[in-house]
């Protein structure tokens, strides 16, 4: 018997790093970027509840958890879509903007799953090169052609922890063709505290060409639950909507990352 034909991809595979290592009790890991702090006290209290409904399906719009997201960053319910993780928001991204032989442009040194995802859905990724391991804007536009379609950065970047200023960041923005979507991952803002830094989110809440990713696996400490979201125009949140699994947030998560936004300790 054989097995039916499936689509070959040139991709390298993302390697997730240990969860344990066996007979080692104390473990400092550093690979994965995991908050040394845990989740919240408040996330924590919400899980442990024994009247947690799971024999039905959660919300498949993650109503409440926007509503919070909304509150906590002053921003457009109506422009957030949530995600099974950020890089599910990236997945369904590279699935609505990209055709087969469409550009992406990367820095050289970047989160894997922007190529990966670009790659599946048979684009081409573009390495700009960074200066002293920091994106460089002119390198990426010197890639820019007819066929980009995407520009991804992470802001401060993964792995190598530098970043752009505000006052670089819109210069992208600004120099960048205007039909080009520019997604800024905003993974690791909360972590930054530079008088000339500014989030994506801080710099472009009304901007229709730019797509903000944010996560709760990081500073919120809710790996494990794969809970992230997206902030884009209403245009594209509408066809995010379409192509997104029905129930693709499960309820925990949407209830911890929730109750993790009204942690202000």
């Amino acid at each position: 018997m054989s097995t039916p034909k499936f689509k070959k991809f040139n991709i390298e595979a993302y390697k997730p790093g240990k969860s344990k290592i066996n007979k080692i009790n104390k473990v400092i890991k550093l690979s994965a970027n995991e908050s040394a702090l845990g989740m919240s006290p408040l996330a924590k209290k919400v899980i442990s509840q024994k009247n947690l409904v799971l024999d039905k399906y959660p919300d498949g719009k993650s109503t409440n958890l926007k509503m919070a997201i909304s509150k906590a960053y002053k921003c457009n319910f109506d422009k957030i879509i949530c995600g099974a993780g950020s890089d599910e928001v990236i997945q369904m991204l590279c699935q609505l903007y990209l055709h087969p032989k469409d550009e992406v442009i990367v820095p050289q040194y970047s989160f894997l799953m922007y190529r990966i995802y670009a790659k599946i859905v048979g684009a081409k990724v573009v390495f700009a090169k960074e200066n002293n391991f920091k994106v460089s804007i002119e390198e990426i536009l010197k890639k820019v052609s007819k066929k980009t379609k995407i520009v991804f950065i992470a802001n401060p970047n993964n792995p190598t922890g530098t970043y752009l200023t505000k006052k670089e960041t819109l210069e992208l923005r600004r120099k960048l063709n205007r039909n080009i979507l520019l997604v800024i991952d905003d993974a690791y803002s909360e972590y930054m505290k530079n008088d000339d830094y500014s989030s994506g989110l801080e710099l472009f809440k009304n901007k229709d060409n730019v797509f903000i990713l944010r996560t709760f696996s990081k500073m919120f400490g809710l790996a494990s639950l794969r809970i992230g979201w997206g902030y884009g125009s209403k245009q594209i949140i509408r066809a995010l909507n379409v192509i997104k699994p029905p129930f693709n947030v499960n309820g925990l998560a949407q209830v911890a990352a929730a109750e993790s936004l009204k942690d202000k300790q």
